[in-house]
């Protein structure tokens, strides 16, 4: 199984994107790890809230296989603890499937078509973080849940 995570925009903040590529090495330990970035719409501010959603899903979409679980991180989504997350992965893998593709949306959040197409959804918490922030928290989520999973001391029960 393979895992992609993509997001709309492009990382400004240095710090954040440094930190960012650190947990993309050590997860690529563990597991084949791309993150596609879809640019943000130009002229968006022209557009409507559904506008912008619709074509940042078109986008989206283009980035899919038929064969892709994809996964929303979205406010409505289920929560769930680190532990429960490395299940999580680990019931995705046992599965057979190809490759999980998590999906950070921008934000105003999803067209409904990308809602429509989407198998799960996930909050990492019921407070709002900044896009940019949750492109981190994703990452480092996956990279303990993996360590989880190999009984490693970076999560510490």
């Amino acid at each position: 199984m393979t895992i992609k995570l993509i997001a709309i925009g492009k990382t400004d903040n240095k710090q954040l994107q440094s930190l960012i590529e650190d947990y993309q090495k050590r997860l690529g330990f563990y597991i084949k790890f791309s993150f596609d970035i879809i640019p943000d719409i130009k002229n968006a501010k022209n557009l409507s809230e559904a506008q912008q959603k619709q074509k940042e899903g078109e986008l989206i979409l283009k980035k899919l296989s038929n064969t892709d679980v994809l996964i929303l991180l979205d406010e409505n989504g289920k929560q769930m603890d680190s532990v429960g997350f490395s299940n999580y992965l680990q019931k995705h893998m046992n599965s057979g499937i190809k490759q999980l593709v998590f999906v950070i949306g921008g934000p105003y959040g999803f067209s409904q078509d990308v809602y429509n197409k989407a198998q799960g959804k996930i909050s990492l918490s019921k407070m709002t973080f900044s896009h940019q922030m949750v492109r981190l928290f994703i990452i480092e989520q996956l990279y303990r849940g993996f360590t989880i999973l190999r009984n490693e001391p970076y999560h510490h029960r």
